[in-house]
C-alpha cells in the first residue's frame, strides 16, 4: 500500500510548528464540544492534516473529511439494519472488509483505508446497540467538521514554502490479491470480536493501531509495519504520561494545551529530522492525543494508559502473526509472482 512520503523541511520548513498547533486546536475543540467520544476528535484531525504533503491542497483537505461524513452515515445505517442478524452480520462485515483489502491491494491507493476504518469502528460499536453506534457516528461527524475548520487556519498560519502540490504515487500489488483480501478480512473479523470483547467505545481510535498493519501485501511488510506502529504507541504512550504528569502539577486547560503543542512540535520535528520513518511520529502524536483524551475522563489515567496500550500491542501482534502465517501457507503472492515469470518464459 502506498505510504505517504516524509515531509522535507527544504519545502515545508515550519511543518513541526503546524502539527503542534493542529494538536492544540483539535484538544480545545474537545474541551469546548465535550463530545461523548474525546479520543475520535483528539486524533482524527491531526491524522487527517498531518498527512498533508507540500503546498496545501484545499479540493484534498476538504475530501478526506467530507468523505468521512458520508462513509459514517452509510455505515451507521448498514450496521442497524444488519445487526439484528448475527450471521448476516458478520457476513457482511467479512464482504465490506473483504471490499476495502481488496481495493488496496489492486491499486495501492489508501483510499480503501477509509473503508476499513469506518467499517470495524462502526461494526464493533454496533455490537454494543445502537445508542453506542450512534454516538461513535456523531463522533466521527463532528471530528471531521473539527478538521474542516483547523486545516486552513493552520494552513493560513504556517504555510509551506513550496507551491507545488504533492501527487500520490501508489503500486498496485501483485498476485493472488483475491486470496490476499480474503485473508486479512478473516483476520479483522476475529479482531473486530477482540476489539468487542477487551475495548471500551472510547478507546476504539487507539484499536485501529492494530488493524492498520493488515493493509500491507507482504509478510515482512506486514511484520515492518507492525513494528513501526508498536514503536509509535510506546512513543506516544510515554509522550501521554509526561504530560498528564506534568498537568497534574498545574491542573489548567492552557498548560494542558501548551504541553500538548510541545509534544506535537517535538514529534513534527522528529518527523522532518528522525532516525525512524516519519508515519512513527505521526501515528505516536495521534495515539498521544487519544490517550491524553481518554485517560483524562477516567478514574486513574496511569492505568488507563497501561492497559489502552497492552491491549494495542497484543491486537497489532496477533494480527501480523495470523497474516504472515495464512500468507505463508497459501503462498498466493509467489503462486502468481511464478505463472507470471513462467509466462514471460513462453513468449521469449
Amino acid at each position: 500500500m502506498y505510504v505517504t512520503p516524509a515531509p522535507d523541511s527544504r519545502d515545508d520548513p515550519l511543518y513541526a510548528v503546524r502539527l503542534g498547533v493542529t494538536g492544540l486546536l483539535a484538544y480545545a475543540a474537545v474541551a469546548i464540544l465535550d463530545p461523548a467520544l474525546p479520543p475520535i476528535i483528539a486524533a482524527l484531525p491531526v491524522g487527517l492534516i498531518a498527512a498533508q504533503r507540500k503546498a496545501f491542497n484545499p479540493l484534498k483537505a476538504m475530501a478526506g473529511p467530507l468523505t468521512m461524513i458520508v462513509a459514517a452515515l452509510l455505515m451507521a445505517w448498514f450496521v442497524e439494519q444488519l445487526r439484528p442478524m448475527p450471521l448476516v452480520y458478520s457476513g457482511a462485515m467479512w464482504l465490506t472488509y473483504f471490499a476495502g483489502f481488496y481495493m488496496i491491494l489492486q491499486s495501492g491507493s489508501p483510499a480503501g483505508m477509509l473503508i476499513i476504518v469506518i467499517a470495524v469502528l462502526m461494526s464493533v460499536m454496533g455490537m454494543n446497540g445502537n445508542a453506542t453506534l450512534e454516538t461513535m457516528r456523531d463522533g466521527f461527524i463532528q471530528a471531521s467538521l473539527v478538521t474542516m475548520v483547523i486545516v486552513p487556519v493552520v494552513f493560513a498560519l504556517f504555510p509551506p514554502r513550496t507551491r507545488e502540490m504533492h501527487v500520490d504515487e501508489p503500486v498496485p500489488t501483485g498476485g493472488g490479491i483475491a486470496t490476499g483480501a480474503a485473508i486479512r478480512a478473516s483476520v479483522l473479523l476475529a479482531l473486530s470480536f477482540w476489539l468487542y470483547l477487551v475495548m471500551q467505545p472510547s478507546d476504539m481510535m487507539m484499536a485501529m493501531i492494530a488493524a492498520m498493519v493488515l493493509v500491507f501485501p507482504t509478510r515482512r511488510a506486514v511484520f515492518y509495519e507492525a513494528q513501526q506502529r508498536i514503536r509509535a504507541t510506546i512513543y506516544g504512550g510515554a509522550i501521554a504520561l509526561a504530560v498528564l504528569m506534568l498537568f497534574t502539577l498545574s491542573p489548567h486547560l492552557p498548560v494542558l494545551l501548551g504541553l500538548i503543542f510541545l509534544g506535537g512540535l517535538w514529534l513534527g520535528n522528529q518527523m522532518l529530522h528522525g532516525p525512524h520513518p516519519s508515519m512513527v511520529y505521526q501515528y505516536a502524536y495521534s495515539v498521544a492525543l487519544a490517550l491524553i483524551a481518554g485517560a483524562l475522563y477516567t478514574q486513574d489515567p496511569g492505568y488507563a494508559t497501561f492497559t489502552r496500550i497492552v491491549l494495542t500491542l497484543t491486537g497489532a501482534f496477533s494480527a501480523a502473526l495470523a497474516v504472515a502465517l495464512l500468507d505463508a501457507l497459501t503462498g498466493w503472492r509467489v503462486a502468481q509472482d511464478e505463472q507470471i515469470y513462467a509466462g514471460s518464459e513462453e513468449k521469449i
